[in-house]
């Protein structure tokens, strides 16, 4: 993609035509543009390697573009140093200083900035109430757990009201009901106080919770750009689609295309009707996708048009809210279906021989 806009016409930071290289052969981040609004919560999502923290550190002024402008603001900021860019940093290793209590963490960038002892204390006081830690500001960093130091380091980028601040892993030290309460902390924060927010993250459920938009990196190059539901039910290539959520794919060559419909030949002779997404003549190779609760073995609830494919069940998981049934289908032994847990919901056992079907919408060619 060289080209991705989200939401909203003000551009608040903005990457363009930005390239970055360590050896100067191999680039870790290729041909970026990009624009985030003012006041919006963009995510960076993707695998290990595939840029996201890079780009994350040339906002921020650790790292230096290659080639390219990163503006803030409309200004160039490439020659401007980290600490006068007046953005807020949070990491996953909290980097608060051991040897400060928490107001005096709090009160350092305040300090550096030179303002007066009154406005200081005035400020952490406020910064620590948003976070629900007024009453920990004589305490230092050792006397406090995990997610009272996260919410310290989310306090002090908070503290001098930046209109800026960039968060990387912030939440993967902390166990899983702490990092999702967390999740909706810094979300409302962020919207209550208005703050641009640009979050890095591989956990690519906290990036479809959190965020109004979400940039898919892969190989240094955005794959998607989307707000969430965008890129969970329509996604643009096979590689979102394997990485957002999870997926089925069933391999196969185009038959036809018409109109808004591609005949699909599985690898097994099946024929299946699907939406074209980045295929575009016969013959070509394809990966179809379809998400795991769009399918449908209870033949009572399958609706017109819907097609239908025979199955093989292999496994039937109770997972309480859900059923998650695995199944043989056209060669693919990881087929998954998610079904709510209902009253009138069909309990499978192995070695079943079911139907099971779908809508045509509900089913993407993709790229192979």
């Amino acid at each position: 993609m060289t080209n991705a806009k989200t939401g909203g016409d003000a551009a608040f930071v903005e990457f363009e035509h930005v390239q970055k290289s360590y050896d100067g052969e191999t680039l870790v981040v290729k041909d970026l543009n990009l624009t985030i609004a003012k006041g919006e919560f963009l995510t960076m999502l993707g695998p290990s390697g595939s840029g996201k923290t890079t780009c994350l550190m040339m906002l921020a002024g650790f790292e230096t573009a290659t080639h390219g402008d990163i503006r803030l603001g409309g200004k160039p900021i490439n020659n401007i140093p980290p600490h006068k860019r007046g953005i807020g940093m949070v990491f996953q290793n909290y980097a608060l200083f051991p040897h400060m209590t928490v107001a005096e963490n709090l009160a350092f960038p305040l300090e550096v900035r030179g303002m007066s002892k009154s406005d200081r204390e005035a400020k952490v006081k406020r910064a620590l109430d948003m976070v629900q830690m007024g009453k920990f500001g004589g305490r230092r960093p050792a006397q406090m757990s995990g997610g009272q130091q996260q919410r310290v380091a989310l306090a002090r980028a908070l503290v001098f009201e930046p209109e800026l601040v960039l968060m990387d892993e912030p939440l993967g030290a902390l166990d899983k009901q702490l990092r999702e309460h967390m999740q909706f902390e810094i979300t409302r924060l962020a919207h209550d106080l208005g703050i641009t927010t640009v979050y890095v993250t591989h956990d690519q459920t906290e990036a479809l919770t959190m965020s109004d938009n979400v940039a898919v990196f892969d190989d240094g190059r955005i794959q998607q750009l989307a707000p969430p539901d965008v890129l969970y039910e329509e996604p643009a290539n096979s590689f979102v689609a394997q990485f957002i959520g999870e997926n089925n794919t069933l391999l196969g060559a185009v038959k036809e295309i018409k109109g808004d419909i591609a005949v699909v030949e599985l690898d097994d002779g099946e024929l299946i009707d699907c939406k074209p997404v980045n295929v575009s003549k016969p013959g070509e190779r394809t990966r179809v996708s379809i998400r795991p609760e769009r399918v449908e073995f209870n033949k009572a609830r399958l609706q017109p048009g819907a097609h239908t494919l025979k199955a093989e069940v292999l496994e039937f998981i109770y997972m309480g809210d859900i059923f998650r049934t695995r199944l043989r289908v056209a060669g693919n032994d990881e087929f998954v279906v998610k079904t709510r847990n209902a009253p009138d919901q069909v309990r499978l056992q192995p070695g079943a021989q079911i139907e099971i079907g779908w809508l045509p919408q509900d089913c993407r060619a993709l790229d192979a």
